[in-house]
């Protein structure tokens, strides 16, 4: 409920600061102050979608989505840094005309819309700082950089009311949206990692197979598969070769996967002379000891 609560209320402070910016973006002739207002706007609407898809995601597991529905707060950070991305390109592309062509700015006015912006987005950038969904990490990013950009525009417009040079209007502007740019395009890169099933970054998984080896009673694992859904809540499956009988075996598993942050696991156990029938279980007992588990031939022997 927080992180929901948290975003809500960023959505409110931004949309309504957002429409403050621009009317002072107009006044002051600041092209910083314009561009970060359609920025805003831009951030404000995905926000909201942030807010809409993080409910979502709270649904309980139904018959039409049986891992439930945390990966709604995924897309809703998707769209969030996507629209961060266009819309800090979109800031660099008005700056460099604005280097190309300089414009006459109210400096005053800026320094009072910069004061007013810089603790306006920190009041935003502290109520939604300390969540845990990629989502909730998104909108933050959002406000961090916020709270930065005003703070360059601050110092920018007290540097040229007293020296007069309009050129760091735009060059402050071009800083920050390539700072915001490349924190967007690393989070990005995070969220398509958790769609493409790949291994959480924290998790090693011969180092995984190695633990569970040591059990006492597990002779061997084999296909092992774990994914992410949603950055946070970690899934696996995997065959335990054993013949200790099943739920003492299992509860020791268990025990150690959730100990490598591992919270779903489904096991199925096979006996030492059972045939394993899934095609990438070609191996024979501990040959694939030391291998990731998704290159099934290549330790054939």
């Amino acid at each position: 409920m927080k992180t929901e609560k948290n975003i809500l209320l960023a959505f409110i402070l931004n949309f309504a600061f957002s429409i403050f910016e621009f009317i002072g973006g107009i006044y002051t002739g600041s092209v910083a102050i314009i561009s970060d207002a359609v920025h805003d706007i831009g951030d404000a609407a995905s926000i909201g979608l942030s807010f809409f898809l993080e409910k979502k995601s709270k649904k309980q597991p139904d018959d039409n989505y049986t891992y439930g529905y945390i990966r709604y707060s995924v897309i809703g950070s998707i769209i969030t840094t996507l629209i961060l991305m266009l819309g800090s390109v979109m800031v660099i592309y008005n700056a460099i005309n604005r280097i190309i062509s300089p414009t006459e700015i109210k400096y005053d006015g800026m320094i009072i819309f910069a004061v007013i912006g810089v603790f306006v987005n920190l009041f935003a950038a502290f109520f939604t700082r300390d969540g845990c969904s990629l989502n909730q990490k998104a909108v933050n990013l959002h406000m961090l950089e916020d709270v930065l950009g005003w703070a360059v525009v601050l110092i920018g417009a007290i540097v040229m009311k007293f020296t007069n040079f309009a050129l760091i209007d735009p060059i402050m502007s071009i800083c920050v949206a390539v700072f915001i740019l490349i924190n967007a395009i690393k989070n990005f890169q995070e969220m398509i990692d958790i769609f493409l099933e790949k291994t959480p970054h924290s998790i090693d998984i011969n180092e995984i197979k190695d633990h569970l080896k040591n059990i006492d009673a597990v002779i061997d694992v084999h296909h092992i598969h774990i994914w992410s859904m949603d950055g946070q809540n970690n899934y696996a499956t995997m065959h335990i070769v054993t013949n200790a009988t099943n739920h003492e075996i299992k509860e020791q598993i268990r025990k150690e996967l959730h100990e490598h942050g591992i919270c779903h696991v489904t096991l199925e156990l096979e006996s030492e002379d059972e045939h394993c029938h899934e095609k990438s279980c070609k191996v024979e007992v501990n040959s694939n000891a030391g291998h990731h588990h998704h290159h099934p031939y290549h330790h054939l022997k």
